[in-house]
């Protein structure tokens, strides 16, 4: 049995024991940590866990944990998982990773020099839809990957959205990429398995659409943005939108023979397929073949649903299933080292040049206004 801890009692940390506790009897769940004690008390108390801790170094020496879960905001997660890797835990970190690529690299090096397997909350690359697209990847339906498009939709006016911008000491304003760097990893993780580049060319703008200002560091927070990827024979292009509506999450994936479109809020994943026929008939064909699509993806949902596979964490357990099952077997985790650091690279381009258009636009804006 593989014995587990989370540090970090947040939120989040309730899909953590919700899927790890899936995975029994082969792994427990058997201490939690926070520094507000009582956030550990109360995630104990509703899961049933023994050990509650707020210091993270004496719940290491008394649990002896075999994997830790990092649940805390990203400003201390290199410093946590160095930690646990130490004490002879395997960990899994919630994204972003770290705050640069820097310490990404840092972190990744240390497990390999402790030899222990580190793994990031990328669910939606174990989504049922992206797994479908590896398939038909593999069967040869899209032919090559000529070109990617993720597009991460997000709700300022949101819970989150909006305890953003009443707090300008949110643990959010104080990262390089502030919230891009808390959501468009995801955006990145989705394209990187069709990028092969090392280091594409990456160009990025942000801006902030809302009209209101506080004069603090909140006005720094950038709700839209776009990314330029280009690769040696594979593009990208990525939008983050704060306003779109509705809230979109989808992938596209052009290749030479099919482009597949991912909807990762509903749950689907079709193909557009060319006309085989000629003429208006031909025009009139395609409509009801993404009908069928769309109802085989809807009958799949609802044998999903029947299993109790349907539900919001799907990915996320999937991708711990993976991930102890690697550890279990001393095979590699199941999102890469080299993925993650070029995942992480590209995000310092991406951050560095928002923050620069961004500065400008505001700039712009003010010269205007005076």
């Amino acid at each position: 049995m593989l014995r587990t801890a989370i540090v970090g009692c947040g939120k989040i940390a309730d899909g953590h024991v919700e899927e790890i506790q899936k995975l029994a009897p082969n792994t427990e769940v058997v201490a939690v940590c926070d520094r507000e004690l009582v956030m550990a008390r109360q995630l104990a108390v509703r899961y049933g866990i023994q050990g509650v801790y707020d210091d993270y170094a004496s719940m290491l020496a008394q649990t002896k944990p075999d994997v830790v879960h990092i649940a805390t905001p990203p400003h201390v997660h290199r410093a946590l998982a160095c930690q646990a890797m130490d004490a002879g835990a395997h960990v899994f970190v919630e994204k972003p990773l770290t705050l640069n690529y820097a310490d990404s690299k840092a972190l990744v090096d240390h497990a390999e020099k402790t030899g222990r397997k580190l793994s990031i909350g990328y669910s939606y690359h174990y989504e049922p839809p992206a797994q479908e697209l590896r398939q038909l990847r593999a069967d040869g339906q899209l032919g090559d990957v000529v070109h990617v498009e993720s597009f991460y939709g997000y709700n300022m006016e949101g819970a989150f959205g909006k305890a953003l911008l009443s707090d300008p000491n949110h643990w959010v304003h104080a990262m390089p990429g502030k919230l891009l760097q808390n959501t468009l990893d995801h955006a990145l993780a989705k394209i990187i398995e069709f990028l092969p580049d090392e280091r594409p060319q990456v160009t990025a703008f942000g801006s902030s659409r809302r009209d209101v200002r506080f004069g603090d560091i909140r006005d720094e927070l950038v709700d839209e943005a776009r990314v330029i990827i280009r690769g040696e024979k594979v593009t990208a292009y990525i939008t983050f939108s704060g306003y779109a509506r509705p809230v979109g999450h989808f992938l596209r994936v052009y290749g030479t023979k099919n482009t597949a479109h991912l909807d990762f809020n509903n749950r689907t994943c079709t193909l557009d397929l060319a006309p085989t026929l000629p003429s208006a008939i031909g025009r009139l064909v395609p409509a009801f073949e993404q009908a069928a699509q769309y109802a085989r993806e809807g009958a799949r949902n609802m044998a999903r649903f029947s299993r109790s596979g349907f539900h919001f964490f799907a990915g996320l357990g999937e991708l711990f299933r993976l991930f102890y099952a690697s550890i279990e077997n001393n095979t590699p985790p199941p999102i890469s080292s080299r993925d993650i650091l070029r995942i992480a690279w590209m995000l310092d381009e991406i951050f560095a040049q928002v923050r620069d258009t961004a500065r400008a636009g505001t700039a712009s804006t003010n010269e205007v206004k005076s």
